[in-house]
């Protein structure tokens, strides 16, 4: 094969195997990427959609609950087997059924929910309050990176004596979201399969010659630390992973994904910031109540969770799970037996190091003199709170402020310590 078409055609299997086109371009320029050593982990879940906050952490203490959802609402704490009532959290607030796998990390005290938080925009556009939480800068569209790039950008010797690693940042995803764009390196990739086993053939050896013998091709400093990447992968051989302490994943793609980033973890490969997100939170139609369409998503959604922590063990002591939706859903239940978009939501945030046991956040009350616009849950705490405390006490950054432009508040929900 003629060398430049050699070239181009293994650049496109790159790409293929999993690093992200923007990954290819920022490590061309001679960045050095050895491996990381030991530290901090955060992984951010995002439920893209609008989850619904409401019964997701159901305010069974608020009497307008109920009065607000008639059909849809969770009912109150069982008092008998056999009832499908909600988890009950302090005597107020409680977990909807379908989460009772994340019910014994409340009782362990390492499962924080964060109620009436989010984004202070006024948007109920879904791509726009996405964007809006991914780069941390509520109703600006001009940014151009994304908050966890700035804080890889801005952090990169925050722990003594820790250099960069080709995986430091990890998105399961398809395409680097948009959390993680930015300067600093990250990578995207479906999965650690297709990342390692499409070398078969013999094409990557090939490839990996060409490029450590090649001369001025724009793409050879890519070539040599792409390589470097995919042989710490083949070390960690993801192929014959197993669970350990009887973890069980889902095979939804959601559990398999959380699956892949413990594997990432216990392999040493220097990992520091995962990312992962689910969709099917946007819950217009018949969302259901107890059982129903929500339900069946929490269910996914906290078994995953769950098998997560399983797995990792006490390796959770370094690591924080936080969730994230790009805003809530209207207080009063439509007449389709949903819920339209509204605005403040919910989070979890799980960790050795999380103090849990909590329902953390003001809560701002039901009542319609206490809703936001006479119809949605009212923000209380600003979701660049949770984000700057995470990064300043759980990862160890100096300060949030060159991570939220434009917003001075140093407070805390007090998820920590």
């Amino acid at each position: 094969m003629h060398r430049r078409v050699f070239v181009r055609s293994g650049a496109l299997a790159l790409v293929t195997m999993g690093l992200s086109p923007s990954f290819l371009r920022r490590t061309a320029f001679g960045l050095e990427l050895p491996r990381a050593a030991k530290g901090k982990v955060l992984i951010c879940l995002f439920q893209r959609g609008a989850a619904d906050a409401l019964n997701v952490v159901v305010p069974f203490g608020d009497a307008e609950y109920f009065r607000l959802r008639p059909n849809i609402a969770i009912p109150r704490p069982a008092r008998s087997a056999g009832e499908n009532g909600s988890i009950d959290l302090d005597g107020f607030f409680g977990l909807h059924p379908a989460l009772s796998p994340l019910a014994p990390l409340w009782k362990r005290g390492i499962l924080a929910p964060i109620h009436a938080v989010g984004s202070p925009s006024a948007t109920r556009s879904h791509f726009d309050a996405q964007d809006y939480m991914e780069s941390g800068t509520p109703d600006v569209k001009g940014t151009r990176d994304g908050w966890l790039n700035r804080y890889l950008a801005t952090c990169d010797t925050c722990e003594a004596g820790a250099a960069k690693s080709p995986f430091r940042a990890v998105a399961m995803t398809p395409q680097t979201p948009r959390i993680l764009q930015g300067p600093s390196p990250a990578v995207a990739m479906n999965s650690l399969d297709a990342f390692t086993v499409r070398s078969a053939g013999g094409m990557v050896e090939r490839l990996e010659a060409l490029y450590r013998t090649g001369s001025a091709d724009l793409v050879h400093a890519t070539g040599a630390e792409t390589f470097d990447a995919v042989k710490m992968l083949r070390e960690a051989n993801p192929q014959r992973y197993q669970p350990e302490h009887g973890a069980e994943y889902p095979r939804s793609e959601f559990g398999q994904r959380l699956r892949q980033i413990a594997q990432l973890i216990k392999a040493g490969v220097g990992l520091e910031v995962a990312f992962a997100d689910v969709g099917g939170w946007d819950t217009h139609v018949n969302q259901g109540g107890a059982t129903g369409q929500l339900a069946n998503r929490l269910g996914d959604f906290a078994r995953s969770i769950a098998a997560l922590v399983t797995d990792l063990g006490d390796r959770m002591d370094d690591v924080v799970i936080l969730t994230m939706s790009e805003f809530g859903r209207m207080a009063r239940q439509n007449g389709n037996g949903g819920t339209d978009h509204g605005h403040a939501g919910s989070m979890f945030a799980i960790g050795g190091s999380v103090r849990g046991g909590r329902v953390l956040g003001r809560w701002p009350g039901l009542a319609r003199e206490q809703l936001y616009e006479g119809r949605d849950l009212a923000l209380t705490t600003d979701f660049r709170t949770v984000f700057g405390e995470v990064v300043r006490t759980h990862l160890g950054a100096p300060s949030a402020a060159p991570l939220f432009p434009g917003f001075a508040n140093a407070a805390s929900v007090g998820l920590f310590g």
